[in-house]
């Protein structure tokens, strides 16, 4: 699915990612579009790939918000069967967070 999203999305620079998304294919796809691959390479690859450490910090804010989006149980659990109601919870809960934080 990654190589499906990165097509469908634009104005992509840098990708953060974690391990699990270091293959060749996927680089070669990230290289194609002229993204940045931001993703730490597994143990057993020689030589390892190195990757702006920096960078890859943020991710750590990413997956702190998705979280936050997880605690509320309509999103969690996917209620909505329709997806424009389900981006409407979505949305509406990130609006909330921005506004309580």
């Amino acid at each position: 699915m990654a190589p499906a999203l990165v097509a469908a999305a634009s104005g992509i620079v840098r990708l953060l990612a974690d391990k699990a998304y270091d293959t060749n294919p996927f680089r070669t796809v990230l290289a194609g579009r002229q993204i940045e691959p931001v993703i730490p390479s597994i143990r057993r690859r020689k030589p390892l790939i190195p990757y702006n450490e920096i960078a890859y910090r943020q991710r750590n804010l990413i997956e702190r918000m998705f979280c936050r989006l997880k605690d509320f149980r309509r999103i969690a659990t996917r209620y909505d069967k329709l997806a424009r109601n389900f981006l409407a919870g979505t949305l509406l809960a990130a609006v909330i967070l921005w506004w309580l934080n």
